[in-house]
């Protein structure tokens, strides 16, 4: 039996009622036995400013440790203008600074966009790796996850709709299972 893996979850959108929350909660709830997936508050955190870093907020020193401590990094996110919310760069920011001591180097990721448009979020989708490369950041290119049509995909009680959407859900937390124990075993 593998190992129990926590995995780091950052929702790039700070709607109460936001798609890519209800999805990181939809799969929480269908993740393999092996994943304990947490969500990652990142409303709190204050907009990065260098000059902070000495002093840092107990809100960011909660969350670099809160991420530190996890083995990997699912990333929902929605498109903002074609790219990364703000709230989550932000984030993304705090956790890798200072220079030299980010709390994202080598932890495998995952990146998936729930959007109510066609094209599932692909901007925001391909803006996030981008950066992710730049961390050291190991992440899964296969599947992808452009999530469109959100705005009808779960049902009042969070639950999917359609069973195709289920079924890829549980793919995606299969493979993304799968890309940690092979990180995990580089490590």
């Amino acid at each position: 039996m593998p190992q129990t893996r926590n995995v780091a979850v950052l929702v790039g959108s700070l709607r109460k009622d936001s798609f890519n929350r209800k999805m990181a909660h939809a799969l929480a709830a269908l993740a393999p036995e092996a994943l304990k997936l947490e969500i990652v508050e990142i409303g709190q955190l204050p907009h990065y400013n260098q000059d902070d870093e000495a002093n840092p907020t107990a809100a960011v020193t909660a969350f670099r440790q809160k991420v530190a401590g996890m083995d990997a990094v699912l990333f929902l996110t929605p498109e903002y203008n074609r790219s990364v919310p703000g709230v989550l760069k932000n984030a993304i920011d705090v956790g890798s600074r200072p220079y030299g001591k980010s709390v994202w180097s080598r932890k495998p990721a995952a990146v998936m966009s729930v959007s109510p448009g066609a094209i599932g979020g692909f901007g925001a989708n391909h803006h996030l790796r981008q950066s992710l490369v730049f961390l050291d950041m190991p992440t899964m290119a296969q599947p992808e996850a452009y999530i469109g049509g959100a705005s009808d995909m779960f049902d009042e009680a969070g639950a999917f709709r359609k069973p195709e959407t289920k079924q890829f859900a549980e793919k995606f937390m299969a493979a993304f299972a799968q890309w940690i124990e092979r990180h995990a075993a580089a490590g």
